[in-house]
């Protein structure tokens, strides 16, 4: 018999929340739904689609829930995402990044025939030249979106000359095909004002746009345009240029997007919905407490995380090594004493998510479910 996963025992016992065993990774499933619902709504109000990026959470059971709010599918950074879901029946990806080496390639035909729907990103004209053969010599057809630097300098051609040039060769390609544009603006998403975000994205937008219009007016059609993100997407539709969405974190909201004005009117339109569970392991000093939360447990590579109780106000986290992190507390405020339950806002969801086998789901104070995180360290 398969062996039990930890705290499988505590699924459905009233008030197991307060016994999970810690460190562990907390998804509080009301606020997961309302913030997929409230992205969906959002959307749909704006007249765009959503395909969202199952790189933040890497799970089957939420990327399902995304797809039954009407999501067109789903966008994976890397090819070993889309494998692993692909694993457990869903269907539909567009791959963000670039495939590269003859090794992937093939994998990418594998799950190619598999998938009702398979889109990759191209923005080199030797990668293109290798996707074409392997697709030749498999007797299948690619879909590709040709990805534009809009200001990342991370991944994309720069300009409109480079993507004329791959969409001539992908035209004389009989098992290539054009699809669309990719261009995201992945580092505009944490601008923290409003406005100075809007206007730096539609900026962005206007190159896409730029690209866009040379290519159809040259012939090639580009039905399909992704890109944007959650800290853009109240104001992406405005530019009328995209068609679909890469939304991610709005999923479960982490401290980096608490720090961003998501709304023209302030008001945060998604909800806390992830966080890291800790007990407190010693106790011995005045000032702080140390805990069984260290850096294998939360992401280091953006703020720290937020204490969302467990204990007074204005108590701080601190990195403390591999196992343990710091409670700074307030002068006079009560201390937590060995073993009492500390909650994190997680600081970056998709890093820490990918530290964790599986998610604590929790209604209220009960643990009703624990789900894979199927995705989690998937090779590229």
């Amino acid at each position: 018999m398969p062996q039990a996963l930890l705290d499988e025992d505590l699924i459905a016992r009233p008030g197991g929340r307060l016994e999970i065993t810690t460190p562990a990774l907390v998804l509080d499933l009301d606020a997961l739904e309302a913030n997929i619902a409230a992205m969906a709504e959002a959307a749909a109000a704006q007249g765009i689609a959503l395909r969202p990026h199952a790189k933040t959470h890497k799970c089957i059971a939420i990327a399902r829930r995304q797809l039954d709010q009407g999501a067109l599918g789903l966008c994976c950074a890397k090819l070993g995402e889309a494998e692993a879901l692909a694993d457990g029946g869903l269907d539909s990806f567009l791959l963000t990044s670039p495939v590269t080496t003859a090794r992937r390639i093939e994998r990418l035909l594998d799950l190619k025939a598999r998938c009702r729907e398979l889109l990759v990103v191209v923005d080199d004209a030797e990668n293109l030249r290798q996707l074409g053969a392997a697709a030749a010599a498999r007797g299948a057809a690619l879909d590709l979106l040709i990805d534009v630097d809009v200001g990342q300098h991370r991944t994309g051609v720069a300009d409109a000359e480079q993507a004329l040039a791959l969409a001539a060769a992908i035209a004389t390609h009989p098992n290539l095909v054009l699809v669309g544009l990719q261009g995201y603006a992945g580092h505009l998403q944490h601008v923290a004002g409003y406005d100075e975000r809007r206007s730096a994205s539609h900026a962005a937008l206007d190159r896409l746009g730029a690209v866009k219009t040379a290519l159809e007016t040259a012939g090639h059609a580009c039905p399909l345009v992704s890109g944007g993100g959650t800290g853009t997407h109240a104001f992406d539709h405005e530019a009328g240029l995209l068609t679909e969405l890469q939304v991610g974190s709005y999923i479960v909201c982490d401290v980096q997007y608490d720090a961003v004005t998501l709304r023209a009117d302030g008001v945060p339109p998604f909800r806390p919905a992830l966080f890291v569970y800790s007990r407190v392991v010693s106790a011995s000093h005045d000032g702080f407490v140390t805990i069984d939360a260290g850096s294998k447990t939360v992401s280091t590579d953006g703020p720290l995380p937020r204490v969302a109780f467990g204990a007074d106000q204005g108590a701080a986290y601190a990195i403390s090594g591999d196992e343990f992190g710091r409670l700074e507390l307030p002068p006079g405020s009560s201390a937590p004493k060995v073993g009492d339950l500390v909650a994190l806002q997680v600081p970056h969801c998709d890093t820490t998510i990918n530290l964790f086998d599986h998610y604590h789901c929790l209604r209220g104070d009960a643990l009703v479910a624990l789900w894979p995180i199927e995705a989690r360290g998937a090779s590229g």
